[in-house]
C-alpha cells in the first residue's frame, strides 16, 4: 500500500491542512515549495523550515502525519523566527516556544480526531498574538510567482536589490533568485501533474527549454520528472 496525501484549504489565510497516511518504512520525499509547516509527526509537533533542495525522511515506523502548511513569507510572524535559521531544518516547536505551553498544544493534538484542525487553531490563535507577516513580501511571492524578474520585482515593491535580498532572508529563508526558481519549478510540475507534455510545461512555468527544467529538477528535487511523477 502507497501513501495516501489528502489536503483542504484552511481558514488560516493562505494555508493548506494535510495529512499523509504512511506505510512503516516507507520514505516520503518532500520537494522546496517555498512553504513551511507545522507538523505533526512521530508524536511531536516540529516545524519544517524552508527547503532549497528535497528533503527525505528516515523511514520510520508510519502512521498518520498531519500538518499546516504556510503560504511563502506567513510562518516566520507566527514562529518568531527569522525563516533563514529554519532552512533545510527540522526543528522541534518546543525549540522556539515555551516548552511547558508545547507540552498542553502537544496533548491536544494527540487526542484529538483532525489533528490538522488543531493544528490551524493553533496558527489561528497565535496569530491574534503576533504582528502580521510583512505585507510587502506578500507582493514579492505574487510577482515572483508570475514570472516577473528579481529586479522587476524589487523595482516594483521599492525596493533595492540588497534590501530586498535581506527581507527575503528574513521572511522565506532564501534570497528572491532562489524563490523564483523553486517558484517556477511547483508551477512547471503542476503543468506536469495536469498532463501538459514536458516541453510545453517548461515553456508555460517560464523555463527557456525542456532542458532547463531537467537541471531545475536535478539541482532542486535531485531527481527527474519522470521519476517523479510516476505512479507510486
Amino acid at each position: 500500500m502507497g501513501d495516501r496525501y489528502e489536503e483542504r484549504r484552511s481558514r488560516f489565510d493562505g494555508a493548506v491542512l494535510w495529512t499523509l497516511d504512511v506505510p512503516a518504512r516507507a520514505v516520503h520525499p518532500v520537494l522546496p515549495d517555498g512553504c513551511m509547516d507545522l507538523l505533526w509527526i512521530g508524536g511531536r509537533l516540529r516545524v519544517a523550515g524552508p527547503d532549497t533542495r528535497a528533503f527525505a525522511p528516515a523511514p520510520g515506523p508510519g502512521g498518520r502525519y498531519a500538518g499546516i502548511r504556510f503560504a511563502p513569507g506567513t510562518a516566520p510572524a507566527l514562529l518568531g523566527v527569522p525563516a533563514h535559521e529554519l532552512r533545510d531544518r527540522r526543528v522541534d516547536l518546543a525549540d522556539l516556544w515555551p516548552a511547558a505551553r508545547v507540552r498542553v498544544l502537544d496533548e491536544r493534538v494527540a487526542e484529538a480526531d483532525d489533528p490538522a484542525a488543531v493544528l490551524e487553531a493553533i496558527a489561528l490563535r497565535r496569530a491574534a498574538e503576533t504582528e502580521p507577516p510583512d505585507p510587502l513580501m506578500r507582493s514579492v511571492v505574487a510577482g515572483l510567482d508570475a514570472g516577473r524578474s528579481v529586479a522587476d520585482t524589487a523595482d516594483r515593491a521599492g525596493l533595492g536589490a540588497r534590501r530586498l535580498h535581506r527581507r527575503s532572508l528574513a521572511a522565506f529563508g532564501y534570497g528572491p533568485k532562489t524563490l523564483a526558481r523553486i517558484l517556477r519549478l511547483q508551477r512547471a510540475l503542476a503543468l506536469a501533474r495536469s498532463g501538459t507534455p514536458y516541453a510545453e510545461a517548461a515553456a508555460l512555468a517560464g523555463c527557456t527549454d525542456q532542458a532547463h527544467l531537467a537541471r531545475e529538477m536535478r539541482d532542486l528535487a535531485g531527481t527527474t520528472l519522470t521519476a517523479h511523477l510516476a505512479p507510486v
